[in-house]
């Protein structure tokens, strides 16, 4: 079993991708771990299954799910206004072709979790660069996110879908109404329960040499890049739920199979997490519409019968999906960023999928060959 799967992942290296490793589990029990390639290509380090990642928007789901722990305490509903909890953002406005005008909705707590309340993705902004200044480069979580509210929405809440800073606003409301920074409301919660050990939201200057190198690529090759998270990690103590997390395939393991198995949330929030919340007019702009529908802060299954799996991936190439139709959980680690292979991912999901339940894997590989090109 899974001969096709290591084939595949094989190939991506191939293709630029200087290392990988990834873990699949049938009911939280490993039944597939590989790995191959290079962590370091400079130094000749192979990859030895305990590498740190800087998993960019894989951290995501955990910030989502911190959130969904207080929902689920009733500390919050989906539809109250972002403003009842964090009043600067009662009288946003909207950036439209006439102008600035006043916003017409207000932003509920749902559109953080959908991506729909209008922020944008721009983290060097002219007033993300004035918390900057005004904290000597600090940028508390909460205190930064503040700023935000000055800054016009690309449209009215609600409207429209957009990858943006969405999450990061969902880390700074988990503060507000847990009283706690939100690094530690997420260790408190999510990483120390699990035994996540390695994993952090506020990783020290310091300790950036426990990241294991990252690469971007570039000019068809895989090129050294700085292993501090940037742009997302605006200030020193900026916590960004939306791309900060560093952790381990192991350790995000654990978190992925404590979703799967309702150790961090009810089923039925978990159930409602990966729930597609999006209609046609919304999801116009959401790239996986064609194969995924979108629930809070997750790809969930949608008319695609061939997808029934929840997740999400990350700028470096982290990807993780979870299955309980199927009982299947996967963690696909790297890092690289610009990864040309990252599209691909569906494909390998597919895959592990198929070797794991009827064993049919042709009609996977006869759209490999035909969309990507490729043959075993």
């Amino acid at each position: 079993m899974f001969e096709y799967v290591k084939g595949f992942c094989d190939s991506f290296l191939d293709r630029g991708m200087p290392g990988f490793d990834i873990e699949i589990c049938k009911d939280t029990k490993r039944v597939f771990r590989y790995m191959n390639g290079y962590s370091d290509i400079e130094n000749g380090v192979k990859m030895n299954g305990g590498e740190r990642y800087n998993i960019y928007s894989c951290s995501k789901p955990i910030t989502c799910t911190s959130a969904l722990q207080l929902y689920e305490k009733g500390l919050f509903s989906l539809d109250d206004k972002l403003s009842d909890y964090m009043p600067e953002f009662e009288n946003m406005t909207v950036q439209t072709p006439n102008g600035i005008k006043k916003a017409e909705r207000p932003i509920l707590i749902k559109h953080l979790f959908e991506m729909t309340a209008g922020f944008t993705y721009d983290c060097r902004s002219e007033l993300l660069q004035r918390a900057i200044n005004d904290t000597d480069g600090r940028c508390p979580t909460r205190q930064t996110i503040g700023y935000l509210a000055g800054q016009p929405l690309s449209f009215e809440p609600g409207e429209k879908w957009q990858y943006s800073l969405c999450h990061d606003v969902l880390a700074a409301l988990v503060e507000q109404i847990s009283g706690l920074p939100f690094e530690d409301y997420v260790k408190k919660n999510i990483f120390s329960p699990l035994g996540m050990d390695n994993s952090t939201f506020m990783l020290p200057e310091e300790q950036i040499n426990t990241v294991c190198p990252l690469y971007r690529f570039e000019n068809g090759k895989a090129q050294r890049a700085d292993n501090r998270i940037i742009p997302y990690k605006i200030g020193t103590q900026f916590a960004s739920g939306g791309a900060g997390c560093v952790s381990t395939l192991d350790d995000y393991m654990k978190f992925i199979n404590g979703l799967y198995s309702y150790k961090l949330l009810k089923k039925e929030t978990v159930g409602l997490m990966s729930t597609d919340r999006l209609n046609n007019c919304i999801k116009d702009a959401y790239w996986l519409k064609d194969n995924h529908g979108y629930g809070l802060g997750v790809r969930c299954p949608a008319h695609n019968e061939s997808f029934s799996d929840f997740g999400w991936d990350g700028a470096a190439g982290s990807y993780l999906a979870i299955d309980i139709q199927n009982g299947i959980t996967v963690f696909f680690a790297c890092h690289l960023l610009s990864n040309p292979v990252q599209n691909m991912y569906p494909m390998l999901y597919r895959l592990i999928k198929a070797e794991m339940t009827d064993g049919d894997v042709q009609p996977v590989l006869d759209e490999l060959k035909q969309i990507y090109n490729y043959t075993f």
